[in-house]
C-alpha cells in the first residue's frame, strides 16, 4: 500500500518521489517553509497529493508557534498560506486545502477556542482533509473501474497514481486497480512522459508494486500504439478542472486526447471534486505553470542540449471537453454537458 505523505509528531513525512524507481527514501519535514519546498521541488506531487500535503504544512506552522497573542497567530496562519499558496499555480487543490483550513480556523477562533486548541483542531482537519482523499480515491476506483472491459489495455499519461495523491488508489490508476479489484485483467500502457518522466519512473514503479502488466513506451509512441489496435481506453488525471469540462493535466495529454479521437478511443479523466474549479468557467483561465529549463535540457547532471538554447518548459495543457468521453469523481461518472453534469455533482 502506497502512502506518499503522512503525519507524524516530527513533521511532515515525504517518500521522495525524485528519487524513485531507484531509491525509496523518506524525508522529515520539519516547518512549514520546508514543506512548500517540497512541494515546489516535487518531493510530492499530483495535484491531490499537493492538497494534503498543503493542509499538513499548515499544520505543522501552526504547531510551531510559539506566541500567545491570537492577533499574532492569525497574522502568521495568513502568511504561512500564502507561502505554501505560491508553490504550484495549476493544482487547484492545493487552494481548496488552504481555504479549508483558513475556514476550519475561523470556525475554531469565533467558538472561543485557545491557541492550543486550534493548534490541535488545524492537525485533525489536516488528517481528515487526507482520510477524506483517499476514500474518494476508493469511490473513483469504483465508478471508473466499471467503464473498462475486461481484457484490455489502457494507456495513461503522467503518474496519476497513490503517490499522487492521499495513498493507496489514485485517480487514473485508481480505475485501473478498480477494474482488477473486480476481478478484470487489464494491461497498462504508460507514456514515459517528458521532461519530469513521471510515467516512466513513477506509474511503471507503482503497476510493479501491484503486479498490473505494463508496457512503457516513449510519449511520440503513443499515436502509433493506438493505430495498430492495442489501446482500448485512455485514462488520466487532472490538475484542475474549469466548469465547462475543460481539463488541465500535465504537458502532452492534449496530444493524447486528440489522438485518442482519431482512433474512437475513450478518454476519460479521474479527479477528485476537491479538483473541479467551477469557479474557472473554461480552461483559458487556468494558470499554466512554467518550470526550470533544465528540466529538458538536463537529465539529471547529463547535458542533453546546446548551451544557450531557448527552451520553453510548460508543466501543463488544457484538453478541451469535447475530446472528454467521460469525467470520474467521488460521486460518479459525469458526461457532457459538462457545465451541468460537473455542478450536480457538487449539489447531490
Amino acid at each position: 500500500m502506497i502512502i506518499p505523505v503522512k503525519w507524524s509528531d516530527e513533521g511532515v513525512e515525504m517518500l521522495d518521489q525524485r528519487l524513485l524507481p531507484t531509491e525509496e527514501k523518506w524525508l522529515t519535514l520539519k516547518t512549514y517553509a520546508e514543506v512548500a519546498d517540497g512541494i515546489t521541488d516535487m518531493v510530492v506531487r499530483g495535484a491531490p497529493a499537493i492538497g494534503v500535503s498543503a493542509a499538513y504544512g499548515i499544520a505543522l506552522g501552526a504547531k510551531n508557534f510559539v506566541g500567545t497573542n491570537m492577533t499574532d497567530f492569525e497574522d502568521e496562519l495568513e502568511y504561512i498560506c500564502q507561502t505554501l499558496g505560491k508553490t504550484r499555480p495549476t493544482a487547484v487543490n492545493l487552494f481548496w486545502a488552504i481555504a479549508r483550513m483558513k475556514r476550519t480556523f475561523q470556525k475554531a477562533k469565533e467558538e472561543g477556542k485557545s491557541i492550543s486548541e486550534i493548534k490541535q483542531v488545524l492537525i485533525e482537519d489536516a488528517k481528515a482533509i487526507h482520510e477524506e482523499d483517499i476514500e474518494s480515491q476508493r469511490l473513483i476506483a469504483k465508478f471508473g473501474g466499471e467503464l473498462l472491459d475486461d481484457n484490455s489495455t489502457v494507456l495513461t499519461h503522467c503518474n496519476a497514481g497513490a503517490l499522487a495523491t492521499g495513498g493507496v488508489w489514485g485517480t487514473a490508476l485508481g480505475v485501473v486497480r478498480g477494474a482488477v479489484a473486480d476481478g478484470k485483467k487489464i494491461s497498462v500502457i504508460a507514456d514515459e512522459t517528458r521532461p519530469y518522466l513521471q510515467g516512466a519512473r513513477l506509474t511503471a514503479w507503482e503497476l510493479l508494486q501491484d503486479d498490473i502488466p505494463v508496457t512503457l513506451i516513449t510519449d511520440n509512441m503513443s499515436g502509433h500504439v493506438m493505430k495498430k489496435g492495442r489501446v482500448q481506453a485512455v485514462v488520466v488525471g487532472s490538475d484542475r478542472i474549469a466548469a465547462n469540462g475543460d481539463v488541465a493535466n500535465k504537458i502532452g495529454t492534449y496530444m493524447v486526447a486528440v489522438l485518442a479521437r482519431q482512433h474512437g478511443i475513450p478518454f476519460y479523466v479521474a479527479a477528485p471534486l476537491s479538483t473541479v474549479d467551477l469557479n474557472c468557467p473554461t480552461g483559458e483561465e487556468i494558470p499554466i505553470e512554467e518550470r526550470n529549463i533544465r528540466e529538458i535540457t538536463h537529465i539529471q547532471q547529463i547535458q542533453l542540449a546546446p548551451e544557450g538554447i531557448d527552451v520553453s518548459n510548460y508543466a501543463f495543457d488544457v484538453t478541451p471537453n469535447e475530446f472528454v468521453t467521460a469525467i470520474i469523481t467521488e460521486k460518479g461518472v459525469a458526461r457532457a454537458p459538462y457545465t451541468e453534469s460537473l455542478r450536480k455533482q457538487f449539489e447531490d
